[in-house]
């Protein structure tokens, strides 16, 4: 059975709710995957171009594909940048994550690559964003465009000793908490329970509480790991990824066919 369709105006009113998402992230690029992905029930899945070789039309593929499987989707462009940000925008994500913000000001910048003049720089010209032509200029502009949720990540210890400034962006819907790049920023890359990257972690949630901000985080799946960030009030928890999701399925075949022939 088709789950619900899940989009930018579903994961807002979830967030509101104070639901807890679940979400995977996404680096092979096969759509077909990426749909499969999505159907068997996450809330987000995460389509990355900071560590793939992924053409714009990759990510407009896998956009649909996740879309087709009824889950939100997530792209991370590479940098903080309005060039590298404009043609996904106008592809229609439900989330666009802009990495690496470490000060209010990074923040500002990511936010006005998504708003149009006088609040932005985004130059006109949706496709698929605005319906291919079905939302007219003005809805799009004024309405429909907020649609998408502006989510910053925030992954280095820059970031967390400016998070009250940068939680106050205006624009800014949604934070996402990446704990490699956050230790490695610390001298410490990997160790996620060193004193001072969990001084960081509590600091981040603190300030989250504070504000009244969602955010998330984007971990490798350890059931503890995950526990941990729920209770401290993370409400989108990113872990798995297709490309091992098929290696751990593969592997298992094999183990199994090799014992059956006594290999």
């Amino acid at each position: 059975m088709m789950q619900l369709k899940k989009d930018a105006l579903w994961i807002r009113q979830a967030l509101k709710e104070g639901k807890t998402l679940i979400g995977s992230h996404i680096f092979a690029g096969s759509p077909m995957l990426s749909e499969l992905i999505s159907s068997v029930g996450y809330d987000l899945v995460w389509v990355d171009m900071e560590h793939t070789p992924f053409s714009g039309m990759d990510v407009l593929n896998n956009v649909i594909a996740v879309r087709a499987g009824g889950a939100a989707s997530l792209v991370r462009i590479p940098w903080n940048d309005p060039i590298l940000a404009k043609p996904i925008l106008d592809m229609g994500p439900d989330i666009l994550l802009f990495p690496n913000i470490r000060t209010a000001e990074e923040g500002r910048k990511a936010i006005e690559a998504c708003e149009y003049p006088p609040k932005g720089i985004r130059g006109y010209g949706p496709q698929r964003a605005a319906m291919f032509g079905e939302c007219s200029q003005a809805e799009y502009v004024h309405n429909k465009c907020r649609d998408m949720i502006r989510a910053l990540q925030i992954e280095d210890i820059n970031a967390v000793n400016d998070l009250e400034r940068i939680a106050d962006t205006e624009g800014a819907d949604l934070f996402i908490i990446g704990p490699n790049d956050l230790t490695g920023s610390m001298g410490v890359l990997g160790e996620f329970h060193h004193k001072e990257v969990l001084d960081a972690y509590d600091r981040i949630a603190e300030v989250f509480y504070k504000k009244n901000k969602p955010y998330g985080v984007s971990v490798g799946y350890n059931p503890e790991t995950l526990k941990a960030w729920k209770e401290r009030g993370a409400q989108i928890l990113f872990a798995g990824y297709d490309t091992g999701f098929v290696r751990d399925g593969a592997r298992s075949v094999f183990d199994g066919m090799k014992e059956i022939i006594g290999g």
